[in-house]
């Protein structure tokens, strides 16, 4: 049996919910609602945070043991106009890794990439495609 079988045989249809570490949940809610725009959908105790992000839901949590306590993996946030989406954060303070770039050239379109880091410290990517 080979992996993607084993997942669709599962049922697995998308992603559902990413856990983000937050050594300050509260900071990183701040950051990840009034930065990012993300809707807040609900915080609960003990520092936990809930945001939509186009139906997928973000976590964030203080780590409770140390081998969480690590920056996450890079999620690729997708925006229509990364140049517009950079220029808006970088009002808001936020230091980027690089400036918006073409990763690849597609036939009917570009791929664009850019990477900053959040309010914790994790890397993050925009990710715009954009049609020729």
């Amino acid at each position: 049996m080979t992996t993607t079988t084993a997942v669709a045989g599962i049922g697995i249809s998308r992603l559902g919910q990413v856990q983000i570490a937050a050594k300050d949940v509260e900071r990183a809610a701040d950051f990840y609602e009034h930065v990012l725009g993300l809707k807040l959908l609900f915080k609960a105790p003990p520092g936990l945070a809930f945001f939509d992000c186009g139906g997928v839901r973000l976590m964030l949590d203080h780590p409770e043991k140390p081998e969480f306590d690590h920056p996450s993996s890079i999620l690729y946030f997708a925006v229509p106009d990364i140049q517009a989406a950079c220029a808006r954060m970088k009002e808001k303070g936020v230091k980027f890794e690089d400036e918006p770039h073409v990763i690849a050239r597609m036939p009917d379109h570009d791929l664009w990439m850019t990477f900053f880091r959040d309010s914790e410290g994790n890397v993050m990517g925009l990710m715009s495609e954009v049609k020729r």
